[in-house]
């Protein structure tokens, strides 16, 4: 089984002290290495997400932390298997699409890849992705 991390899930294992974030790694631990991905549309939000934190960064030190900030996303990153958005993904968005999910594109992305691998998706969005037949989903951050 191929667990993949939704970005609010590697949004709190930045945040490295969150109780939310020891119960995510706890259920990681146990887990074979291969086991544990993410997407590289997922990279993409968290991506945008630094890249507006830093365009607000006025000063040198707020600079600082920022960048800081995303050297540590950069390590999560470094240490996940990214799975490619590709021709199975674009396959799965149109038919979803075709269905009129009800979600965000991206989202609609990031549950086609997590489908065409059968894996299921580690997130607290559950109230959307759960719109999604036949996508499993937890949420990794409650006990």
């Amino acid at each position: 089984m191929i667990y993949v991390l939704d970005t609010d899930i590697l949004s709190l294992l930045a945040h490295h002290r969150s109780q939310e974030a020891a119960h995510i790694r706890r259920r990681i631990v146990d887990l074979p290495d291969d086991a544990v991905a993410t997407t590289i549309v997922n990279y993409e939000e968290q991506i945008r997400g630094w890249m507006a934190y830093l365009s607000r960064a006025k000063t040198p030190q707020t600079e600082i932390v920022a960048y800081s900030r995303l050297m540590d996303n950069l390590r999560v990153f470094r240490k996940l298997k990214v799975l490619p958005y590709d021709e199975t993904a674009v396959r799965g968005v149109d038919e979803l699409s075709s269905r009129a999910i009800r979600i965000g594109r991206m989202d609609l992305k990031i549950a086609a890849i997590t489908l065409a691998i059968d894996a299921t998706l580690i997130t607290r969005n559950i109230l959307d992705f759960q719109r999604v037949p036949g996508l499993r989903i937890e949420d990794w951050t409650l006990e």
